[in-house]
C-alpha cells in the first residue's frame, strides 16, 4: 500500500449544559415503545434492537467526504458534502454507514448541515446567519435550487484560520432535510446521525430536548429497519438521547483531550468512558490521535464493554486504518471513501475475524506478523505530531 493521506479539518466540538440540570422529559409520544424513562445505566446496553455489525466498520464522512475549499486537492471539492448526491455516491462503495450532521431550524425541521453558521454575500458583503435561527424555507434558499428557474443565494464558508471561500464544488447539490435523506438515500446505507451544537453557546436542557425529540420523531417515522446510530460531542445530548430511547445505539464523540473545556467530561478518554458507563451509552467515537497517544485505552474501552470508532485525517491513510484493525478498533470514519472501503473489504474477510459472544468487541486474527505490527506501532510518534 502506498502511504498517502487526504487532509480533513478537525471536527469541531460542541457545547455543554450545567451539571445540575434535572431531567424533565416531554410527554410527546414516540413509536416503537415510546420514551425510555430508565436510569441510563450500563445494563441497558444489551437491550438495543440494533447494534453495530460484527465486523470492522467503515463510515463515509458527510457522505463521500467533507469539502475542504482551501485545499489544492480536487477530491476535497468533488461533491457537495452532506447532500443526497454525496450520500448516494458514497453508498456505491462498501460502506456500512454514512455519517452526517443534523440541526433543527427555528420552525422545527431537522436539516443536514455541518457548520453552525451559513454564509452568503449581499451587496458585496459577507453575511452569516445561525442555521438554527433560520426557518426551513430560509435555509433551503441557499445554494442550488430544486426549481430550475429559481436562483439560490450564493454560499460561502469560513475556514478555521478566518479565510472565507466561495463554496464551489464540481458536483453541487441542494441543501436537504433529514426526511428527504431518508426518502432519497439508498436504504442499504446505515446512518450515523451526529447532533451539532454550538461550542460557544450554553444550552438549557429544554433546548437540547427540543432538538433531540424532533430528530428522534423523524427517525422513528422514516427509518424502518435502516441501521441508525446517534452521536454527539455534547455530553448531555448523548445522555438525554439514551434516556429518550433504547432502540438505537448512542455514541459519545471526543477529541480525547487535545482541547480543554470547562466540562471535564470532554477532556480525556477516561472521562469519556465514565460518561458512557454512567449513561448506558454503547461506545466512543474518538479522534484517532488521542488513541495513538494512548493505545492502552483500546483495551480499557473494550474491558468496559464499549465499542470504539475513530475519526480524523489519519483515517485516510491505509496503513493507519490497517493498524487500527490489528489493534482492535472497530471502525473508522473516512473521507477517502473509495480507497479505504476497498482496503477494508480485503482485510475483514470472515476467516480473518473472530468475534466474542457478547457486544461488538473484535479479536483480530490476520496474516500480519509481529514484526509488521511493531513496524506500524513505530510509526505512531510521527503520526501524532
Amino acid at each position: 500500500m502506498a502511504l498517502k493521506s487526504v487532509p480533513v479539518s478537525d471536527v469541531p466540538n460542541l457545547d455543554r449544559i450545567s451539571e445540575n440540570a434535572t431531567l424533565s422529559l416531554s410527554p410527546r409520544l414516540f413509536p416503537k415503545g415510546g420514551i425510555d424513562k430508565g436510569d441510563g445505566d450500563g445494563d441497558k446496553q444489551n437491550s438495543l434492537s440494533f447494534e453495530l455489525p460484527k465486523k470492522f466498520v467503515v463510515m463515509g464522512h458527510r457522505g463521500s467526504g467533507m469539502n475542504l475549499l482551501q485545499s489544492p486537492d480536487q477530491k476535497m471539492k468533488a461533491i457537495k458534502e452532506n447532500s443526497v448526491r454525496s450520500f448516494n455516491a458514497a453508498g456505491k462503495f462498501n460502506l456500512d454507514f454514512i455519517e452526517f450532521d443534523v440541526q433543527v431550524t427555528r420552525d422545527g425541521f431537522p436539516v443536514i448541515f455541518h457548520d453552525i453558521f451559513i454564509l452568503t454575500q449581499e451587496k458585496g458583503v459577507i453575511v452569516e446567519k445561525r442555521v438554527t435561527d433560520l426557518s426551513l424555507d430560509e435555509f433551503l434558499s441557499y445554494g442550488p435550487q430544486r426549481e430550475t428557474n429559481k436562483m439560490g443565494k450564493p454560499m460561502f464558508r469560513k475556514a478555521k484560520d478566518g479565510r472565507i471561500f466561495e463554496w464551489k464544488v464540481e458536483d453541487d447539490d441542494n441543501l436537504c432535510t433529514l426526511q428527504e435523506v431518508f426518502q432519497k438515500v439508498d436504504h442499504s446505507s446505515g446512518f450515523n446521525i451526529e447532533f451539532k451544537f454550538d461550542d460557544n453557546k450554553v444550552y438549557t436542557q429544554q433546548e437540547l430536548l427540543r432538538v433531540l425529540e424532533i430528530v428522534l420523531q423523524a427517525v422513528f417515522e422514516n427509518a424502518g429497519d435502516r441501521p441508525i446510530i446517534f452521536s454527539s460531542f455534547q455530553p448531555d445530548a448523548v445522555r438525554l438521547m439514551r434516556k429518550l430511547q433504547s432502540t438505537y445505539a448512542v455514541y459519545f464523540l471526543t477529541n480525547g483531550g487535545s482541547e480543554i473545556y470547562s466540562d471535564v467530561r470532554r477532556n480525556s478518554l477516561d472521562e469519556a468512558i465514565k460518561l458512557c458507563l454512567a449513561s448506558g451509552l454503547q461506545g466512543i467515537v474518538s479522534e484517532l490521535k488521542a488513541i495513538l497517544r494512548n493505545p492502552g485505552a483500546i483495551n480499557k474501552i473494550k474491558e468496559s464493554k464499549l465499542s470504539l470508532l475513530t475519526y480524523g485525517q489519519l483515517n485516510n491513510v491505509p496503513e493507519v486504518v490497517y493498524m487500527q484493525y490489528l489493534l482492535g478498533v472497530e471502525g473508522v470514519i473516512v473521507d477517502s471513501v473509495k480507497e479505504i472501503s476497498e482496503l477494508v473489504l480485503d482485510f475483514r474477510k470472515p476467516e480473518n475475524d473472530k468475534f466474542q459472544e457478547e457486544g461488538t468487541m473484535v479479536e483480530n486474527k490476520t496474516h500480519c506478523s509481529q514484526d509488521e505490527l511493531l513496524f506500524y506501532l513505530r510509526l505512531v510518534p510521527e503520526l501524532v505530531k
